[in-house]
């Protein structure tokens, strides 16, 4: 039995909810042991989260809510009141600290706190079971410092260590502006306690724990700190160590690329926020980046470092159309990051871009994660095109299966221009292919396949593969026994044996390869880190 219950949908089991943890941890010492936290994901059956929350018999619920879990917490808001009217249900996190009275959710809990409720929510606990009851629905919570905070870490349990992504912060908040994230309302930047955060590392690592996920916004901003927690790790460093870091790109100091540079390959991921490379697209935003010292960190990281670079572009940015965004697609492939993830703009709630929604045509999706459908520069049927170029492009370049073949991709010589998609057919114009751009070829490819298998999602590999091999060979003009060779080695990637069909003719007798796959194993999504 527990009179708080703590829980939230996370996106996949994979994910622990950070926030719940600082909100436990967070609770007064008499509260403590009155609260349980219950995580679920947001594909579990909504009764069956229901009844385990409603075996504990708790007095209050407290529901994180996030854009990827928005609709499963309306749900399980609105079927708890149904089914403990008397129930108090408090309600926080980055979906719902902004666009409050838009909210049904928020009309339907008891309370909602808005902001970061590390300490917030205890209070607040404290007041209802002491008989006390706030006269205001919404609260705002106070901006907590973070030598006030009590660390969660010791509430990842063994199975967490051993099953999840372990996420840490060194730092909250982000000094810049960039209208369509979040991170920008989150100011002044404060940063944890350094010896306290340390010795906390060393607690995890003591555990047997070896990926470290930093949900930092800005890890490289302050360059004493973040030199002081890479030495950490360097000098406990043991195989199977891993630390991802979200960073500045145009901030990659001397002094910290000593230290980055003596880490073993593989050790470090980098996420870099490329965004955009056009120069009046980061104006419009608010967007502060120099492009040419990102340019010349990333050459950096991949010719003199073991760093696995993992770098961002948003398709949709007010002012940005195809051809601008496919000129900074190629601008960013020519600087090899191992993966670069296309993701559509959102709509974020209590982002500023919403500004520019008048003079560029913004049109968003009303349903979290509220993605563009089309602006100004990019409409509609075009943005559709986008959305199976981003798809197609995780698939093949970011899975790490590919890595030879993509490869084939680029020289090749595309002898015919290839289907159009039916839905969008009757509205292009013939144009020849073009061989010098990355973007284009893709795009080419991304289009010949959805007409090929018309879809994006429920692709086998085996059928990826033979799709790819007959790309390759009827429209790139590549030697079939080239491209059969190839495709067999990246096939084999991860200690695959099996041999497709389609490949059999070209390699009857192929000894079997074990390669380990060249990409690392990829980290789930980041998910909010608070409550609130």
């Amino acid at each position: 039995m527990a009179d708080i219950v703590l829980t939230t949908l996370n996106a996949r089991f994979a994910h622990a909810a950070f926030g719940l943890r600082y909100l436990l941890a967070n609770l007064p010492p008499a509260l403590r042991p009155r609260a349980a936290m219950l995580e679920f994901d947001v594909n579990q059956r909504p009764s069956d989260v229901l009844e385990q929350i409603l075996a504990r018999e708790p007095k209050i619920v407290g529901v994180g809510v996030y854009i990827w879990n928005a609709a499963q917490a309306a749900q399980l808001v609105a079927e708890l009141k149904r089914v403990r009217p008397d129930l108090t249900v408090i309600v926080g996190g980055p979906e719902v600290s902004h666009e409050v009275d838009r909210q049904e959710i928020c009309r339907l809990a008891d309370y909602v706190i808005t902001g970061e409720a590390d300490l917030a929510f205890g209070e607040l606990c404290e007041q209802l079971l002491g008989g006390s009851r706030p006269l205001m629905k919404v609260l705002a919570a106070p901006l907590p410092e973070f030598d006030r905070l009590a660390l969660p870490y010791h509430l990842y349990d063994d199975r967490d260590a051993a099953h999840r992504v372990i996420y840490v912060e060194a730092s909250r908040g982000c000094p810049f502006k960039c209208e369509f994230c979040l991170s920008s309302l989150d100011v002044p930047v404060r940063n944890a306690p350094l010896d306290t955060f340390l010795a906390a590392m060393q607690s995890l690592l003591d555990r047997g724990v070896t990926q470290f996920k930093f949900v930092d916004r800005t890890f490289n901003l302050n360059l004493s700190i973040s030199k002081s927690i890479l030495e950490f790790f360097l000098a406990r460093w043991r195989p199977g160590l891993f630390l991802h870091f979200e960073m500045i790109p145009d901030r990659l100091p001397d002094a910290l690329r000593e230290v980055i540079k003596r880490f073993p390959a593989g050790s470090l991921q980098f996420e870099v926020g490329v965004q955009t490379f056009n120069d009046d697209v980061q104006r419009l935003i608010s967007r502060r980046q120099d492009n040419a010292k990102l340019e010349d960190n990333l050459r950096w990281l991949r010719g003199e470092t073991g760093v696995h670079v993992h770098a961002d572009l948003i398709v949709g940015l007010p002012g940005e159309d195809l051809e601008s965004f496919g000129r900074g697609f190629d601008r960013l492939v020519g600087l090899r990051p191992q993966e670069i993830q296309v993701g559509m703009l959102k709509r974020l709630r209590g982002t500023p871009i919403v500004r520019h929604d008048a003079a560029w045509g913004m049109v968003y999706s009303h349903t979290a994660p509220y993605e563009i459908l089309q602006t100004k520069l990019i409409d509609f049927a075009t943005m559709q095109r986008m959305r199976r170029f981003a798809r197609y492009w995780d698939l093949i370049a970011n899975s790490g299966n590919f890595v030879e073949s993509l490869g084939l991709l680029w020289e090749g010589e595309a002898s015919a221009e290839p289907p159009a998609c039916p839905a969008t057919a009757a509205r292009q114009e013939p144009r020849p292919p073009d061989t010098s751009s990355p973007f284009r070829r893709f795009m080419a490819l991304t289009e010949w396949l959805h007409a090929r298998v018309g879809q994006t999602h429920g692709i086998t590999l085996s059928n990826l593969f033979e799709q790819i091999f007959t790309y390759l060979t009827d429209t790139c003009d590549h030697d079939h026994e080239k491209v059969a060779q190839v495709l067999w080695r990246d096939y084999q990637r991860g200690g695959r044996s099996d041999r497709p069909a389609f490949l059999k003719p070209y390699v009857p007798d192929a000894p079997r390869k074990t390669s380990a796959r060249t990409r690392l194993p990829r980290l789930p999504r980041r998910q909010a880190r608070h409550l609130a």
